[in-house]
């Protein structure tokens, strides 16, 4: 009987494990299935937390709709009565001490139509005059392996990049735009580039590929992300699950591995996939040979700050959801999600929950991680009075600390994935690595790997 080992109960490792169930299952195959995980619950960086009429989504808070293997694994699942969408409505830039509208007809800041641009209160006319320069000028030297940031001036032009479209897109993928590739961002713009001519052309010739459930583009479940989770852990009848125990070691013994936990067991394995973050990876192989590769994987950190108020949510600026920090912002949070109006089911009686989000991209961070969670509440509080004029005590609030533990995908990133993987075939035979800390940080893109690495092993099963 051959036995497979999944190394960390996150998205990934539940994904990678759901589908060795299921090929297992269809070839009535004898193997044995084991999912460790160190944490008292599974789940990673999904947790929901109730909290009197909230519901606080401590790690991510949604999916994006779009992504083709989101539906699918949700019916198979048996989760679509349990969906959400969330509520449509502006998002704004908070620059020169007050909120911006980003226009509704943008992808991550992205124009998507002439009109979108022209209608734009965050770029000047000059600005949008240096975009126009996307229609004329052929991209004749970018590829997927070169700087997002670099690849957008270069058409769009300076301004709008800065003042539009990197508070949005630095702020979802953890870095600075030209430190972080195409192909592991926005890859087909270069496809609508080189395709169209335009990257706005291109966006706005494909618009219904990002539109979802009338312009829904994220999705929750009416009890939370961890609903996911919950199920995903429920359908794992032949899986033989491990909380609460880490592992220790990772070793080589003839043609297979030893694994040995942390409360004096070992286990004898045929395959393994480590989806842990890239660090644990690298301290369970111990591998010399290795850590030059791991150690050119970057992490960011982030602070999470909620905070639900006795007030109703009307106190909001009108149709909107949320706003990010700009860089002539006087504010130190880079971001905050009004979630109780971007998420009716987060607040049961309309109640005023918001979440502020500090990254390690500020420079304020340093000082903020020295800080007590009551420091920091007070931090958050006199950023929501001076964004959005609200003093009110907090009747509930939810700190999360994610320090070192965010993958940021620059600009080596995916030479140093594949070099990696490659000397771990070599020399660690049946052993793969998954999870965002190499092939995607979304929740589909995780799902996606689990799947990829159940295949890879279901083929020499």
């Amino acid at each position: 009987m051959k036995t497979v080992v999944v190394v960390g109960g996150g998205i990934t490792g539940l994904s990678t494990m759901y589908y060795l169930q299921r090929t297992v299952k269809a070839r009535s195959l004898s193997v044995r299935l084991i999912l460790i995980e160190g944490n008292e619950e599974l789940g990673g960086k999904i947790r929901t937390v109730h909290n009197g009429p909230f519901k606080i989504e401590a790690g991510a808070d949604s999916i994006v709709a779009r992504k083709q293997n989101v539906k699918p694994f949700i019916k198979e699942l048996n989760l679509e009565e349990q969906v959400v969408y969330n509520a449509t409505g502006k998002s704004f830039i908070h620059t020169d001490g007050m909120l911006k509208g980003i226009p509704e007809d943008a992808l991550f800041g992205i124009p998507m139509s002439l009109e979108s641009l022209a209608k734009s209160d965050l770029v000047s006319a000059q600005g949008k005059v240096d975009a126009l320069k996307d229609f004329y000028t052929k991209n004749e030297t970018f590829t997927k392996n070169d700087s997002i940031g670099s690849f957008l001036e270069s058409f769009l032009g300076k301004e709008l990049v800065q003042k539009q479209i990197s508070p949005v897109l630095s702020g979802v993928y953890s870095g600075k735009l030209n430190e972080l590739t195409i192909a592991k961002t926005l890859p087909e713009m270069l496809d609508y580039k080189n395709e169209y001519g335009s990257i706005i052309r291109g966006l706005s010739e494909n618009k219904q590929k990002y539109l979802s459930k009338g312009n829904k583009k994220f999705l929750s479940f009416k009890n939370g992300l961890s609903t996911l989770v919950d199920r995903i852990e429920e359908s794992l009848d032949l899986v033989e699950i491990s909380k609460g125990v880490s592992v220790d070691k990772i070793g080589r013994e003839d043609e297979g591995y030893i694994i040995s936990l942390a409360n004096g067991e070992t286990l004898e394995t045929d395959f393994i996939v480590l989806s842990t973050p890239h660090t644990v990876a690298q301290e369970l192989l111990g591998d010399r040979e290795l850590d030059e590769d791991f150690d050119g994987l970057i992490n960011s950190s982030m602070i999470s700050v909620y905070l639900g108020f006795d007030i109703p949510d009307s106190k909001l600026p009108k149709d909107g959801t949320g706003f990010i920090a700009g860089d002539n912002s006087d504010l130190i949070c880079n971001a905050c999600t009004w979630t109780s109006r971007k998420w009716e089911h987060t607040s049961e009686n309309s109640q005023l929950l918001v979440r502020l989000f500090y990254k390690s991209s500020s420079p304020d961070y340093e000082r903020l991680r020295s800080l007590t969670n009551q420091e920091l509440i007070q931090v958050a509080l006199r950023d929501i009075k001076n964004s959005l004029s609200i003093s009110a005590d907090p009747v509930t609030n939810e700190v999360t600390k994610w320090h070192e533990n965010m993958p940021n995908y620059h600009i080596k990133h995916p030479q140093i994935v594949q070099s990696l993987e490659a000397k771990i075939s070599e020399n660690y035979p049946n052993v793969l690595l998954a999870g965002c800390s190499y092939n995607g940080v979304g929740i589909p893109d995780c799902i996606a790997d689990g799947e990829k690495k159940a295949q890879e092993i279901c083929l020499k099963l």
